[in-house]
């Protein structure tokens, strides 16, 4: 199973769903968002993609009520956790947070395959060694809304754990004439 990992998408829905439209594209059948969604109704640009998508808050998490809301509505694509989330994709056991020093703790647990999260828009893959001797997988997939740093998300291949950065790209004159 392929994913797609985005985090700090603050509002961006244009990089948000150019990252995710990409990430489809290269066969991405989930997305993980890191948090910092801010308002709910970005998420919005994903369902006519049709991915399912892992959701959690983080530091700016916006309208928790209609994060809420909009996960229950019965043709929702998102799946909302609140702080964190354990869930299993793909047949690995993937920890979601915002904080990097709270996922680098959860990863020396050996208790999972992949610990994602955001918060300082900072991208990075990293192998974590854990209690149990084995590695985890911790994953940062930067901003997906380029806020103070380039726009990033991560594919990864949870039957390989092959895990890939990509730079998000779009058409700025196309989304400014949209906008218009």
């Amino acid at each position: 199973m392929k994913i797609c990992i985005v985090s700090d998408s603050h509002d961006n829905r244009a990089l948000l769903e150019a990252a995710v439209r990409s990430a489809k594209a290269r066969g991405a059948e989930a997305v993980i968002h890191c948090g910092d969604v801010v308002a709910p109704s970005t998420l919005s640009v994903l369902k006519p993609l049709g991915l399912p998508v892992h959701v959690i808050h983080g530091n700016n998490s916006g309208d928790l009520y209609m994060m809420s809301r909009i996960a229950q509505k019965a043709d929702s694509v998102v799946t909302f956790y609140g702080q964190d989330a354990g869930i299993m994709l793909g047949g690995r056991r993937i920890f979601v947070v915002h904080y990097p020093h709270y996922a680098r703790a959860m990863a020396t647990t050996g208790d999972w395959d992949l610990v994602c999260c955001g918060h300082d828009h900072a991208v990075k893959l990293e192998t974590v060694r854990n209690i149990l001797g084995s590695d985890c997988l911790l994953v940062n997939p930067g901003t997906v809304g380029g806020v103070a740093a380039p726009a990033t998300y991560v594919m990864g291949d949870l039957a390989s754990m092959k895990f890939t950065i990509y730079d998000v790209e779009t058409d700025i004159e196309s989304d400014c004439a949209a906008v218009s």
